[in-house]
């Protein structure tokens, strides 16, 4: 079943994957200002403007590496799911 973030996987589409997993922009807007990816006006930080140039796939196995310690290569993608896990 795709959901409607599937819409947005590529590269500088951050903020309206997130909006579209979470069902609101306001939402989205307040989780990245709460991550650092966000300044309080709505401009992106340097950290947000990294996570932006990232697919969704990247931003996954970013997230699963950091978490494990591990090497985002050694992970394998899931776009249903939106998970990264070891191969």
């Amino acid at each position: 079943m795709k959901i409607d973030s599937q819409k947005y996987m590529g590269e500088n589409q951050l903020v309206k994957r997130l909006a579209s997993q979470v069902g609101s922009m306001k939402l989205a807007v307040g989780i990245l200002k709460k991550r650092g990816d966000m300044t309080a006006s709505g401009k992106l930080t340097a950290k947000g403007q990294r996570r932006n140039a990232m697919t969704a796939e990247e931003r996954a196995k970013d997230r699963a590496a950091k978490a494990s310690k591990r090497s985002p290569s050694e992970y394998k993608y899931n776009p249903l799911t939106n998970r990264a896990t070891l191969k």
